[in-house]
């Protein structure tokens, strides 16, 4: 058979006999393509199934890196609001040099030194000598 007989042309000549070998032919052909166009279409999906399961697998981590910061973060600004009502305490009592220490197995020993605010009308004095 011819490529324009395949196409459905030129038939005119043909009998029954090979108008059906012709069918035949191209049902064959048809069955052949269908396949090959089966097996890339379950190709593909296998590998979009790999792809989307990599995709689903990576943002499992993304979440549980995400939550570990959010703890993380949680932790420092508790120790940050207990460091900072610990020098607030300090800072109302009577003694002229505060100083804040924290004591807390997991935070790390913190200390102050600051002088005393100067009022304008006081006059200055040197500060008492240590030791």
């Amino acid at each position: 058979f011819n490529c324009r007989q395949l196409m459905g042309q030129d038939l005119s000549g043909m009998g029954v006999k090979e108008l059906q070998t012709l069918e035949n032919q191209l049902e064959i052909s048809l069955r052949c393509i269908r396949t090959k166009k089966d097996q890339i279409l379950i190709d593909e999906i296998h590998e979009l199934n790999h792809k989307g399961s990599l995709v689903h697998q990576e943002n499992m981590e993304l979440y549980k890196k995400i939550n570990l910061i959010r703890q993380e973060n949680a932790e420092l600004h508790k120790k940050l609001s207990e460091t900072e009502a610990a020098t607030e305490v300090n800072r109302d009592s009577r003694t002229p040099y505060n100083f804040a220490v924290v004591e807390d197995a997991n935070v790390s020993v913190n200390l102050e030194l600051n002088s005393p605010q100067q009022q304008n009308d006081v006059q200055h004095t040197a500060p008492p000598k240590l030791g």
